[in-house]
C-alpha cells in the first residue's frame, strides 16, 4: 500500500494555482510537478522550500503528518 507523502496537489487547489504555473515558476517540467503532485516522486528539500515560498505556506503544510 502506497502512502501519500506530500500535499502539493491539495495546496495547489487551495491556492487556486496549477501545476503548469508551479513548473514555470520553478523552472522544471510539468511532468516533474505532476509526479510530485501524484506522489509518484518527491521533491528534494530545496524544491520543497521553493514550493512553500511560492505558495505562501510553511514547508510542513506541504507534508503529511
Amino acid at each position: 500500500m502506497e502512502q501519500d507523502l506530500n500535499r502539493i496537489k491539495l495546496v495547489l487547489v487551495e491556492k487556486k494555482k496549477t501545476g503548469k504555473w508551479l513548473a514555470q515558476e520553478l523552472g522544471v517540467s510539468e511532468c516533474t510537478v505532476s509526479r510530485w503532485a501524484s506522489n509518484k516522486a518527491q521533491p528534494n528539500l530545496s524544491s520543497l522550500n521553493a514550493i512553500a515560498k511560492l505558495l505562501g505556506v510553511e514547508m510542513k503544510d506541504l507534508l503529511r503528518s
